[in-house]
């Protein structure tokens, strides 16, 4: 197989739109909070990407506060940082407690009737 026969798909981007306001603002935070400390710290952008894996475009886009990075990139990046249990505190036990892993079956009356279709 030739790389010309291979069909090469862009990654989906998860549109600003689509993000809930609470959850916009908290990754523009997490993002200005990364470069603030960057800058302060005098640590380049390559030197950073380097330390956490990432591409310099990958960086632009946490600094931005852009959704469509992945969730593990900001925490990594605040981590190297040094940063991360103040801008991203442990769970409460109770919150973090195991759920058992058990599936709900629905009774009868919440079923409905077998006419569902």
């Amino acid at each position: 197989m030739t790389v010309d026969s291979v069909l090469i798909m862009p990654k989906k981007l998860f549109p600003t739109q689509a993000t809930p306001t609470l959850v916009q603002e908290r990754l523009t935070a997490w993002g200005r909070c990364v470069r603030n400390e960057r800058l302060r710290q005098r640590i380049t952008g390559a030197d950073l990407c380097a330390r956490i894996g990432i591409s310099e475009a990958t960086l632009r886009r946490v600094e931005r506060g852009d959704p469509g990075a992945a969730a593990g990139t900001y925490l990594t990046a605040l981590l190297a940082l040094g940063v991360f249990d103040e801008v991203a505190p442990p769970l409460r036990e109770s919150l973090a407690a195991a759920v058992p892993q058990r599936r709900v079956r629905l009774s009868r009356e919440e079923r409905g009737s077998d006419d569902y279709f």
